[in-house]
Order: C-alpha cells, then sequence, then structure tokens
C-alpha cells in the first residue's frame, strides 16, 4: 500500500526565491528538485531512491493561487503508478511582515493507477518563524480518512544556513499500523530536521527524517521494512 504525498512549498507557496511577474497582479514561480530519497511524513515513496521534482505556481497580488507539482515515485510490487502530479489551489493571507494564514486543497493524482487519487484540504498558520499546520483528507485507500497536524519553526543560522524544524503526527481513522505481537494503533509520529544554503544560484539541503513506526508496523502497513526508519535526505533546488 502506498502512503499519501506532500508538496513541501503548501508551506510558504507565496514566498518562492525567485518569481515571475507577468504582470501587476500575476507571478509565476517555477522550481525543479532532485533528492536523493523522497520522503513524505517519515516514510518514502521511492523506496529510497532518488527522486526528480518540479512545480509551477501562479499567484495573484490579491493572495488566491493555484499550481502543479510532480515527482517520480516507485511503491513496489506490481504497482503502476512510476508518477505523482498534484493539483492544488489555496489563499494565502499575508496578516502581517510576521504572521501568515494558508488556506487551501490539494489533489494527488498517480497516472496508471488512478484507485490511488485521492484530495486533501489543509492550513497553515505561521507566526514569527513558528508553524501550525493541519491536512485532513476523508477519500484515503480503502475508505480511509486522516488528519496530519504538526508544529515547525524556521530560521537562519550563521552564514546564512537556513534551519527548519518539524514534528507531525499522522491520525487515521481506522488501527492500520499492527505490530509483531498483533498490537495496532491508529496514529504515528514523525520529524524532521533540515539545514539548507543557497550557494551558486542553487539551494542545497540536508535533512534528518525519522518516525517512530517500528520496522514490523511499517513492514505489515506499506510491505516493506525500511521505508519509516531514520534517512538523511540530500537535496538541491532552483527557482526560475
Amino acid at each position: 500500500m502506498r502512503q499519501f504525498a506532500l508538496i513541501s512549498l503548501l508551506l510558504s507557496p507565496l514566498s518562492p526565491a525567485v518569481a515571475v511577474e507577468l504582470n501587476d497582479q500575476l507571478d509565476l514561480s517555477l522550481n525543479v528538485t532532485a533528492l536523493s530519497d523522497y520522503r513524505s511524513r517519515g516514510q518514502s515513496q521511492t523506496l529510497g531512491d532518488p527522486a526528480l521534482q518540479a512545480s509551477a505556481t501562479l499567484a495573484h497580488s490579491n493572495g488566491l493561487y493555484l499550481g502543479a507539482w510532480t515527482s517520480n515515485v516507485d511503491f513496489g510490487f506490481d504497482y503502476k503508478a512510476r508518477q505523482e502530479v498534484d493539483y492544488y489551489a489555496g489563499y494565502y493571507w499575508q496578516m502581517s511582515a510576521d504572521v501568515s494564514l494558508d488556506m487551501g486543497y490539494v489533489h494527488y493524482s498517480y497516472p496508471r493507477q488512478s484507485n490511488f487519487n485521492f484530495a486533501e484540504t489543509y492550513g497553515i498558520l505561521s507566526a514569527y518563524g513558528v508553524s501550525l499546520g493541519l491536512q485532513y483528507a476523508d477519500d484515503f485507500t480503502d475508505n480511509q480518512s486522516y488528519l496530519w497536524s504538526y508544529l515547525g519553526y524556521a530560521t537562519t543560522l550563521p552564514a546564512d544556513v537556513g534551519l527548519n524544524l518539524r514534528y507531525g503526527k499522522v491520525d487515521y481513522k481506522d488501527p492500520v499500523l499492527v505490530s509483531n505481537s498483533g498490537s495496532s494503533r491508529s496514529n504515528y509520529n514523525e520529524w524532521e530536521v533540515k539545514l539548507d544554503r543557497d550557494l551558486m544560484g542553487l539551494n542545497w539541503s540536508l535533512s534528518y527524517v525519522d518516525s517512530d513506526m517500528s520496522k514490523a508496523e511499517c513492514l505489515n502497513y506499506l510491505g516493506f521494512d525500511d521505508i519509516c526508519g531514520a534517512a538523511v535526505v540530500a537535496g538541491i533546488s532552483k527557482d526560475f
């Protein structure tokens, strides 16, 4: 069974490093990212292999935006899905220089594996570097629903190194995580520590990603026991 993905740009869709000004009211932001592993909420979407990702976001001066994002994926077994394509739309309200609210809707699609498709609504409140996010889907696989809630913090360290921290909880409607002892639970915790820096026109990043899912829970839920644990993910991205 595959696990959902999250487009990281949703955390700040209207604040890219570079944007193309189409006119006085519209900006177009483009991004290409290469990662050593595509991790979503502690779980690999590529079985630990590298990923190439791209996004395009059209933003209006009134705060409305829409866009698309794509990445290669690999869920193993006989699944035909090799690509994820997400379409999103939302509203970004900059209440002050340090406080913002981002609300929207995203549709996750998997060409050649349409039974994986689902949708999600989200809301992210950010204030003085701290972010509180809620993301909910009621049409996940096998009539499942989930709520992902997380707390994040972003700041800039000396030498212009960015630090991003996140701690989250994924809570399913039904118990889906089963241990070797037979006990089950409906939620797990995940976290990430990320460092990044702009250099030579590129953004270079290094992340530590982990979750509290055991190998048995990972195997029983996703079919593999090595895609939910600790991992170091390196990335390079470019904004256009």
